[in-house]
């Protein structure tokens, strides 16, 4: 079985638009993961999947855990690009919840087992987890101040949303989606929770 392409973000394509070894090593991983589980997988999975060699796997990572962060933050970049684009910024606010939250469902919805891996086993890496889980959190809280400080949302009484309320609301969303998975329910079906307990926590006080 071939890796079915996973990533986005990351190594450029070799010659002649082939994606590089690099990028293959990482969709391998992300379709290994999805089918068995990361902590299953092996580098001999990667390299079967992505059709090369283990000398070509360490030529490029030194170990199965770098290629595994590699891929979460690539996964990372990949769903804040999407989750931005999905939001129209003329829209009622209201509106521009539910597409930042319907993208962010259709993210997870196409790499279930990477995001629960990305949420239950990167901790498990130790101190070389931190700074990726600190990084992530960053990024996913400077876009929450981005989508909520435009004039629109302003218009309409929303504060542009603090730090502390940011991380409240991405670690609700978190736990809520690795439930989900983890329980074997569409990350869909909590699709209005998570856009009531979003309105709400934005709501004017």
């Amino acid at each position: 079985m071939t890796a079915a392409p996973t990533t986005r973000a990351g190594s450029p394509p070799e010659q002649g638009g082939e994606p590089s070894h690099r990028a293959r090593l990482l969709d391998a991983l992300g379709a290994s993961i999805e089918e068995r589980g990361y902590r299953a997988t092996t580098v001999a999975d990667i390299v079967r999947m992505a059709r090369t060699s283990r000398r070509t796997f360490y030529q490029e990572f030194a170990t199965k855990e770098a290629c595994f962060i590699e891929l979460l933050q690539t996964a990372n970049t990949d769903m804040i690009g999407d989750i931005v684009a999905a939001v129209d910024p003329d829209s009622p606010w209201r509106s521009q919840i539910r597409q930042a939250i319907e993208a962010y469902v259709r993210s997870i919805e196409a790499r279930p087992a990477l995001t629960l891996s990305w949420i239950r086993e990167l901790p498990a890496l130790g101190p070389a987890a931190r700074p990726v889980q600190r990084r992530a959190m960053e990024d996913f809280i400077q876009t929450l101040i981005a989508l909520t400080d435009t004039d629109h949302m302003h218009a309409a009484g929303i504060s542009t949303i603090s730090r502390s309320l940011a991380l409240l609301m991405l670690g609700g969303l978190r736990e809520l989606t690795a439930v989900a998975v983890e329980d074997g329910q569409p990350v869909s079906d909590t699709t209005e929770t998570m856009v009531d307990a979003c309105v709400a926590l934005l709501l004017p006080r």
